[in-house]
């Protein structure tokens, strides 16, 4: 789960790169903000689990469901919340930085542990 939420991170540090050179500050912040929105509480989530497993709890089903509902939920707001904050929002860039980090978990497969 910990190399799914760097790579995350990653991925949203090369998307705050690719719109720095390509829209510049403004466009940087709005991809950062972007993917930020989705990694951060993903992050909380996993640490959240890995904590609870580390304790030695047995997560549950429903404790699983209402924390993934939760990260949707927190990830939502987020997004309007920068909508809301920041008038000059790119919003290409922003949907590029968020695009990034929620297909990031796909490469996770791909990284040896």
């Amino acid at each position: 789960m910990h190399k799914a939420v760097l790579l995350q991170f990653g991925a949203v540090f090369l998307a705050v790169a690719g719109a720095a050179v390509f829209l510049g500050a403004r466009g940087a912040l709005s991809a950062m903000c972007g993917g930020l929105a989705y990694a951060l509480p993903n992050g909380f989530f996993a640490w959240r689990l890995f904590v609870a497993n580390e304790h030695g709890e047995h997560v549950k089903v429903a404790t699983f469901v209402v924390g993934e509902l939760l990260k949707l939920a927190s990830t939502a707001g987020l997004l309007v919340l920068i909508a809301a904050l920041y008038g000059g929002v790119h919003w290409g860039a922003l949907l590029a930085g968020l695009v990034l980090a929620l297909k990031a978990n796909l490469f996770a497969f791909l990284v040896k542990t």
